[in-house]
């Protein structure tokens, strides 16, 4: 829990990173930046995705609708924090030259897509309507 308090002060003071270690080549780091980025287009599509099911699907009962505008809200705000998150970890291991972090992240992530998949499959095909 230690560790994870220090990496939230270091999302916003990302110099305090640099005093970590050495400077590993940039290419690394622009990599790790890279991943960031598409982390956090993830999380757009995800809210965006959210946004969509609450907005374009007025039919559909509203527990249905509702429960998955918000999975999908939801997936999106922690796939945004675990963005930044995952930054601060991997720059500090590379610059420590230790194993870059294992993550659970992706895994569940991927359980909750396809559980709000399903359910809109089951939507789509049963043809629920409020």
């Amino acid at each position: 829990m230690i560790d994870f308090v220090r990496n939230v002060r270091l999302w916003f003071a990302p110099e305090e990173v640099r005093e970590e270690g050495s400077t590993p080549d940039y290419r690394f780091s622009l990599a790790n930046e890279r991943t960031f980025l598409a982390w956090v287009r993830t999380a757009l599509a995800l809210i965006g995705g959210g946004f969509a099911v609450d907005q374009f699907l007025p039919h559909l009962r509203w527990a249905w609708r509702i429960g998955l505008a918000l999975a999908l809200l939801a997936a999106g705000v922690l796939c945004s924090l675990r963005a930044v998150n995952h930054w601060v970890r991997c720059e500090r291991a590379m610059r420590r030259g230790e194993d870059l972090p294992a993550s659970r992240f992706p895994a569940l992530l991927s359980l909750v897509v396809a559980v709000v998949a399903v359910a809109m499959v089951v939507v789509v095909l049963a043809g629920w309507a409020g």
